[in-house]
């Protein structure tokens, strides 16, 4: 067990343009807009259904007040910065993939007066107010972008497990879409459990929830082991200058050290809010009934909370440049 990174443990259809659509279609595409505006309920939570594949998220109230606090977490873990990237001071562009509630954007856009922002995500969960040189698009990442290539001066991505099924395409759009000389920096959840001390033993719930869920993800077409993989198909697409960080995320406050206890915190209110929202709709993949899903989520709910067992989750953080031409 490598001593240099160890966490210790504290005490306890088309339209003709120019063409008058007619009512009919109007009618349909405000019927549209009010599916994409509401979304879908399952099992007592809302789903976006905008977009070209099922995302495995939620887009209720409850998954935004998570995601806001997956925000403030992830600003901690990286000791106060947003990103890593050693973009320019006076960047112009910026693309915020999978925005959610566009914390990331609005934050981005207040430091950096003289960027314009833009968030893109399949659910419209973003304010209404934003800092005028922010706005926000529904759109689907993951199908061929629509912007010009060479465009771009930073692209983010952070917390797209779930939703991106072909990493090396979305990768090689970012690298086509950017400005030679710019930065993409894509940052996630690695979702394989870790535990250095060997307090989770193998039949622990947590360690049982780890093993489903992954199954889960597979059949959902997202696997969780995908961001290992970010800085080998960052240099594949032909990014230069690719760096990959590695942190740990504690699933609870039993870090010693203050900062990390803080963010254990904010992680296992993570769980506690956010588990069913991240679970149940790929437990369906596996052919688990809701109430099988919710009983076993409880359990695994009650181990987590105890700070005797000190798991974690990677996070990854890699970026790259697109060569001077």
């Amino acid at each position: 067990m490598s001593e240099r990174n160890f966490i210790e443990p504290g005490d306890d259809d088309f339209i003709d343009e120019g063409a008058d659509v007619g009512e009919d279609v109007r009618s349909s595409l405000a019927s549209l807009t009010s599916s994409i505006i509401k979304g879908v309920e399952e099992n007592g939570r809302t789903y976006a259904v905008y977009g070209q594949e099922e995302y495995g998220m939620p887009m209720d109230e409850i998954e935004m007040d998570r995601i806001d606090m997956a925000h403030a977490k992830y600003f901690m873990l990286l000791e106060k910065k947003g990103f890593l990237a050693p973009i320019d001071a006076d960047v112009q562009n910026v693309l915020d993939l999978g925005t959610g509630t566009g914390a990331w954007s609005v934050d981005f856009a207040d430091a950096h007066p003289s960027a314009e922002v833009v968030g893109i995500d399949i659910a419209p969960i973003q304010p209404i107010w934003a800092p005028p040189n922010c706005q926000f698009q529904v759109d689907d990442i993951t199908r061929p972008w629509t912007w010009k290539k060479d465009n771009f001066d930073f692209v983010f991505a952070r917390d797209l497990l779930f939703s991106v099924r072909n990493w090396p395409d979305l990768i090689s759009q970012c690298y086509d879409h950017i400005k030679p000389g710019s930065w993409v920096e894509f940052q996630s959840i690695h979702g394989v459990l870790g535990c250095d001390d060997d307090t989770l033993p193998p039949d622990s719930k947590f360690r049982k929830y780890d093993k489903h869920i992954r199954a889960a993800a597979v059949a959902f077409g997202t696997p969780l082991e995908d961001p290992a993989s970010f800085k080998k198909w960052f240099e594949k697409a032909g990014f230069e200058a690719v760096l990959e960080k590695k942190y740990k995320i504690p699933s609870n406050p039993w870090p010693k050290d203050p900062r990390l206890k803080l963010i254990g915190a904010f992680e296992q209110e993570n769980f506690m809010t956010g588990l069913e929202g991240m679970s149940i709709r790929s437990f369906d993949k596996l052919g688990w009934i809701l109430d099988e899903s919710k009983r076993f989520l409880g359990e695994v709910k009650k181990e987590i909370r105890n700070r005797r067992k000190h798991p974690y989750y990677p996070f990854y953080v890699v970026y790259g440049r697109k060569p001077k031409q």
